[in-house]
């Protein structure tokens, strides 16, 4: 049986900031839900590539060459090897569909990364 999930309302449970949360599968992905605010870390992913949507908020994603700007329902997908920083003024929800070996902070480990047997902890 499918099971129906509201990725605003997962997202909105969280209770850290920075610490995503898979809230399901497409085949080789995890489909995650995180609560933002503030910086996460300069970092890319060199074999996969990233998908960002806004469920609530607004979310700067610094790149080298600029940055980009996303309101409430607005996606981007950061292409893979692109060093990016993905910053909230305020706090945001963001639902992400990343491939499965997806490192959380890629390249960068600090205090925000998030191993993967942490995002896939029941909500």
């Amino acid at each position: 049986m499918a099971k129906v999930v509201s990725p605003k309302a997962a997202a909105l449970s969280l209770t850290e900031f920075w610490s995503p949360r898979v809230i399901g599968e497409v085949d080789e992905s995890y489909v995650k839900v995180a609560k933002v605010q503030g910086s996460l870390a300069w970092h890319a992913h060199e074999h996969e590539d990233e998908l960002f949507f806004v469920l609530k908020g607004r979310l700067r994603i610094e790149l080298e060459q600029g940055a980009v700007e996303l309101g409430e329902g607005e996606m981007v997908v950061i292409p893979k090897g692109v060093r990016h920083n993905p910053v909230a003024e305020e706090e945001c929800l963001l639902l992400l569909v990343e491939r499965k070996e997806t490192r959380h902070t890629g390249d960068a480990v600090t205090e925000k990364t998030r191993s993967l047997a942490e995002q896939l902890r029941p909500l």
